[in-house]
């Protein structure tokens, strides 16, 4: 039997294609990591990572091991979800923490499940920008709460009492006026190299951004020049601005889905450019409504990447 630490290590290396960034994404030092996986190719008997410059991508094994680890994590989330619904819940209290894009498209459904569950729980939701998520967790002020981390960026450290539990991981993909010719036509079915992005006008969430901050340098890199300033995070104010023609964006490819205003769309090369979303709890919080919805969000998303 593997141990399911271990496949869920093996999991986030797969989907941050780095061990460096699963451990970020996991709260592990890179050693412990490291150390993790080494275990578990011991137990698999064979190699499941190749290591390389850039990063480690799986063997042929490893994406076997992979594929079936995802589905043992979601059985065994949707089993303690089941657990706990049986416990009754018939009391307490659930209080959540969102940032904004995912109260608007994720929350929702899994409040609607979790409510259709456990209808006697008190449920409060509050809105959190991260990092901010984090520490009213870390504060007692929430019981959980959704954040999110971009790649590139600087590692966030998270405070040893709390857990941060990736349960998606998204592309993030480039959006401009319906139309326009970097996502017209065939071009939109491209991955588009992030060269050509040299000299175009970007709509920016840098400076006080902070989580997108190197996902921005990326982009400056590339040469897309900053063109309209951002200052508050929202995506939906992003969108419309591109939609109107002030410029192009690069948002989480759940932003350019669920848009309100219209707006071409472009895969980037080579999809190194993501948002994951976490659930964050306490490390000792024994509140099995906390316990509950952490289960029921590990089965809605799948620890996908889409």
């Amino acid at each position: 039997m593997y141990d399911p630490t271990r496949l869920a290590a093996l999991v986030a290396v797969s989907e941050a294609g780095s061990i460096t960034r699963a451990a970020q994404r996991l709260g592990y030092t890179v050693p412990a990591l490291s150390q993790q996986l080494a275990k578990l190719e011991r137990e698999a008997g064979t190699a499941l990572l190749v290591r390389h410059h850039r990063g480690a991508r799986l063997t042929g094994a490893g994406e076997v091991l992979v594929e079936t680890a995802r589905r043992v994590l979601d059985e065994m989330a949707r089993a303690r979800h089941e657990l706990a619904r049986l416990a009754g819940l018939s009391g307490g209290r659930l209080r959540l923490g969102t940032f904004t894009t995912a109260g608007m498209h994720l929350l929702p459904p899994a409040l609607t499940a979790f409510r259709r569950a456990h209808p006697d729980v008190e449920l409060t939701v509050a809105g959190y920008e991260p990092p901010l998520g984090v520490a009213a967790v870390a504060a007692g002020t929430v019981d959980v709460a959704l954040t999110h981390t971009y790649a590139p960026s600087e590692p966030v450290a998270v405070p040893s009492s709390v857990v941060q539990e990736p349960v998606l991981v998204e592309e993030l993909v480039l959006v401009t006026a319906p139309g326009q010719a970097l996502t017209a036509g065939t071009a939109g079915t491209t991955r588009l190299p992030p060269a050509e992005l040299a000299g175009q006008a970007l709509i920016s969430m840098a400076p006080n951004h902070p989580p997108r901050q190197g996902v921005e340098a990326a982009l400056a890199r590339a040469g897309a020049t900053p063109s309209v300033l951002v200052e508050t995070p929202s995506y939906a104010l992003v969108c419309a601005l591109v939609s109107a023609g002030l410029g192009v964006a690069v948002v989480p490819e759940m932003v350019a889905r669920m848009s309100a205003t219209p707006l071409g769309v472009r895969h980037l090369e080579p999809g190194d450019l993501r948002r994951t979303v976490s659930v964050v709890h306490r490390a000792d919080d024994t509140n099995p409504a906390v316990d509950s919805f952490r289960a029921l969000l590990r089965g809605a998303f799948g620890r996908s990447s889409h």
